[in-house]
Protein backbone atom coordinates (compact mmCIF):
# COMPACT_ATOMS: atom_id res chain seq x y z
CA UNK A 1 0.00 0.00 0.00
CA UNK A 2 2.83 2.41 0.77
CA UNK A 3 4.19 2.07 -2.75
CA UNK A 4 0.83 3.30 -4.01
CA UNK A 5 1.68 6.73 -2.55
CA UNK A 6 4.17 7.23 -5.37
CA UNK A 7 2.13 5.68 -8.16
CA UNK A 8 2.01 7.60 -11.42
CA UNK A 9 -1.78 7.72 -11.38
CA UNK A 10 -3.41 10.35 -9.16
CA UNK A 11 -6.43 8.16 -8.35
CA UNK A 12 -4.11 5.46 -6.96
CA UNK A 13 -2.17 7.98 -4.86
CA UNK A 14 -5.45 9.42 -3.62
CA UNK A 15 -6.81 5.99 -2.65
CA UNK A 16 -3.56 5.16 -0.85
CA UNK A 17 -3.77 8.43 1.06
CA UNK A 18 -7.33 7.67 2.14
CA UNK A 19 -6.25 4.23 3.36
CA UNK A 20 -3.64 5.72 5.70
CA UNK A 21 -6.29 6.74 8.22
CA UNK A 22 -7.65 3.19 8.38
CA UNK A 23 -4.18 1.72 8.75
CA UNK A 24 -3.48 3.96 11.74
CA UNK A 25 -6.78 2.91 13.31
CA UNK A 26 -5.93 -0.78 12.84
CA UNK A 27 -2.22 -0.82 13.74
CA UNK A 28 -1.99 2.08 16.19
CA UNK A 29 -0.07 5.31 16.58
CA UNK A 30 3.30 3.79 17.49
CA UNK A 31 3.29 1.67 14.35
CA UNK A 32 2.15 4.67 12.31
CA UNK A 33 4.98 6.85 13.63
CA UNK A 34 7.58 4.21 12.81
CA UNK A 35 6.16 3.23 9.44
CA UNK A 36 3.64 5.47 7.72
CA UNK A 37 4.53 8.89 9.07
CA UNK A 38 8.25 8.38 8.44
CA UNK A 39 7.59 7.29 4.85
CA UNK A 40 5.11 10.08 4.16
CA UNK A 41 7.36 12.79 5.57
CA UNK A 42 10.38 11.51 3.63
CA UNK A 43 8.40 12.00 0.42
CA UNK A 44 8.59 15.76 1.05
CA UNK A 45 12.16 15.60 -0.26
CA UNK A 46 11.25 13.67 -3.41
CA UNK A 47 12.34 15.30 -6.68
CA UNK A 48 8.88 14.65 -8.14
CA UNK A 49 6.56 17.48 -7.14
CA UNK A 50 3.55 15.14 -7.32
CA UNK A 51 5.06 13.08 -4.52
CA UNK A 52 5.67 16.23 -2.47
CA UNK A 53 2.01 17.13 -2.97
CA UNK A 54 1.03 13.61 -1.91
CA UNK A 55 2.94 14.28 1.31
CA UNK A 56 0.61 17.21 1.99
CA UNK A 57 -2.51 15.25 1.07
CA UNK A 58 -1.41 12.44 3.38
CA UNK A 59 -0.73 14.88 6.22
CA UNK A 60 -4.28 16.21 5.81
CA UNK A 61 -5.61 12.69 6.34
CA UNK A 62 -3.18 11.69 9.08
CA UNK A 63 -3.86 14.88 11.02
CA UNK A 64 -7.39 13.60 11.59
CA UNK A 65 -6.09 10.63 13.59
CA UNK A 66 -2.73 11.77 14.98
CA UNK A 67 -2.40 13.50 18.34
CA UNK A 68 -1.52 17.21 18.28
CA UNK A 69 2.01 16.62 19.60
CA UNK A 70 2.83 14.34 16.64
CA UNK A 71 1.43 16.90 14.21
CA UNK A 72 3.38 19.72 15.84
CA UNK A 73 6.66 17.85 16.23
CA UNK A 74 6.82 15.95 12.95
CA UNK A 75 4.38 17.38 10.43
CA UNK A 76 4.42 21.16 10.90
CA UNK A 77 8.18 21.45 10.20
CA UNK A 78 7.81 19.44 6.99
CA UNK A 79 4.84 21.53 5.88
CA UNK A 80 6.79 24.71 6.64
CA UNK A 81 9.75 23.51 4.59
CA UNK A 82 7.47 22.78 1.65
CA UNK A 83 6.41 26.45 1.71
CA UNK A 84 9.76 27.10 0.00
CA UNK A 85 9.08 24.61 -2.79
CA UNK A 86 9.80 25.87 -6.32
CA UNK A 87 6.43 24.56 -7.56
CA UNK A 88 3.48 26.92 -6.88
CA UNK A 89 0.98 24.03 -6.60
CA UNK A 90 2.99 22.61 -3.72
CA UNK A 91 3.13 26.02 -2.01
CA UNK A 92 -0.61 26.67 -2.26
CA UNK A 93 -1.28 23.20 -0.92
CA UNK A 94 0.95 24.10 2.02
CA UNK A 95 -1.48 26.95 2.77
CA UNK A 96 -4.48 24.64 2.47
CA UNK A 97 -2.85 22.06 4.74
CA UNK A 98 -1.95 24.67 7.35
CA UNK A 99 -5.58 25.84 7.41
CA UNK A 100 -6.80 22.26 7.79
CA UNK A 101 -4.53 21.31 10.70
CA UNK A 102 -4.78 24.58 12.63
CA UNK A 103 -7.81 23.56 14.74
CA UNK A 104 -5.74 20.88 16.50
CA UNK A 105 -2.63 23.01 17.08
CA UNK A 106 -1.80 25.00 20.18
CA UNK A 107 -1.63 28.79 20.02
CA UNK A 108 2.17 28.82 20.33
CA UNK A 109 2.56 26.70 17.21
CA UNK A 110 -0.01 28.76 15.34
CA UNK A 111 1.65 32.06 16.27
CA UNK A 112 5.25 30.84 15.99
CA UNK A 113 5.12 28.62 12.92
CA UNK A 114 1.81 28.57 11.06
CA UNK A 115 1.06 32.28 10.75
CA UNK A 116 4.62 33.30 9.81
CA UNK A 117 4.63 30.63 7.10
CA UNK A 118 1.27 31.78 5.76
CA UNK A 119 2.35 35.43 5.84
CA UNK A 120 5.39 34.55 3.71
CA UNK A 121 3.14 32.69 1.28
CA UNK A 122 0.76 35.66 1.25
CA UNK A 123 3.61 37.66 -0.27
CA UNK A 124 4.35 35.02 -2.93
CA UNK A 125 4.68 36.01 -6.58
CA UNK A 126 2.13 33.40 -7.63
CA UNK A 127 -1.48 34.57 -7.55
CA UNK A 128 -2.90 31.19 -6.47
CA UNK A 129 -0.39 30.83 -3.64
CA UNK A 130 -1.35 34.30 -2.36
CA UNK A 131 -5.03 33.46 -2.62
CA UNK A 132 -4.83 30.24 -0.61
CA UNK A 133 -2.49 31.78 1.96
CA UNK A 134 -4.94 34.64 2.44
CA UNK A 135 -7.82 32.17 2.75
CA UNK A 136 -5.88 30.18 5.35
CA UNK A 137 -5.13 33.31 7.38
CA UNK A 138 -8.82 34.24 7.27
CA UNK A 139 -9.78 30.73 8.40
CA UNK A 140 -7.39 30.99 11.34
CA UNK A 141 -8.72 34.45 12.24
CA UNK A 142 -12.27 33.09 12.22
CA UNK A 143 -11.26 30.16 14.44
CA UNK A 144 -9.56 32.53 16.87
CA UNK A 145 -12.63 34.78 16.94
CA UNK A 146 -14.74 31.78 17.98
CA UNK A 147 -12.44 30.94 20.88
Amino acid sequence: CMSWLVDGVFAIRSAATSNLKRLVAIFGMEWAQNTIITKVLSMARDPNYLHRMTTLFAINVLAEVCPPDVITKFMVPVISNLANDPVPNVRFNVAKTMAKITPVLDSGTIEGQVKPCLRRLNGDDDHDVKYFASEALETIAALEAQS
